[in-house]
């Protein structure tokens, strides 16, 4: 790995999550916390362990996460959940495989109980599917992903809500991108719930934009 590496962190309301999070990033690895409207006190507590704080007053995931793309400064991106759901201590071993490859995609295994409910483990499992009829070769909708800043920007993606990450797949794909996907600890979060798997319904809404995606 040459230079530093930026990592984007689209952030609602993860003041509890956030202080391990951020300790947890390896040497090399800077944070850039993009709070998308959180009312706990998240971007103050990010700013105090450290981090470069950006603000998204646009709801939504896929906002958050193409503001912290383009406020990056780095030739190479990560992209981390802030909920304290995945280690980020994988993240050196995923940008090594770079120099093969366009994108690293993290694929959930889940650890303990409650950290992947049933619901959203199937949809994943669903929209995967298709991803790989299309010949993307993923079984993950990867919210934990490594690519090179500018190529990411090339894609052109438009979704800023939750369907975000799979039109970055799809177009990922469509543009013959060599994807290589590596299996990731997935714990349950630190805190509060999941704004997309804690309930039938935030899986149901993801599902809604991702199907719009698809068409």
């Amino acid at each position: 790995m040459d230079g530093p590496i930026d990592v984007v962190l689209p952030c609602l309301d993860e003041a509890q999550a956030l202080p391990g999070v951020l300790r947890a990033l390896p040497d090399g690895f800077r944070a850039v916390v993009v709070d998308n409207g959180s009312r706990d006190g998240s971007a103050e507590v990010a700013a105090a362990h450290g981090a470069r704080v950006l603000h998204e007053s646009r709801p939504g995931y896929g906002a958050a996460v193409h503001a912290g793309l383009e406020g990056s400064t780095t030739e190479i991106v990560a992209f981390l959940d802030a909920d304290g759901s995945l280690d980020p201590g994988a993240l050196p071993a995923m940008a090594s495989l770079l120099d093969g490859c366009d994108l690293v995609a993290g694929r959930r295994r889940p650890q303990g109980r409650g950290a992947w409910p049933w619901h959203a483990r199937a949809g994943n499992a669903a929209i995967s599917g298709m991803l790989r009829r299309r010949g993307v070769p993923v079984h993950d909708i990867a919210p934990m992903r490594v690519a090179r800043r500018t190529a990411l920007l090339d894609l052109g993606i438009t979704d800023r809500a939750f369907g975000y990450p799979l039109e970055l797949l799809v177009r990922a794909g469509a543009a013959g991108w060599r994807i290589t996907e590596v299996d990731v600890a997935y714990r349950p979060r630190d805190g509060g719930r999941s704004k997309v798997s804690g309930s039938v319904r935030g899986t149901a809404r993801a599902a809604r934009d991702m199907a719009r995606v698809l068409r």
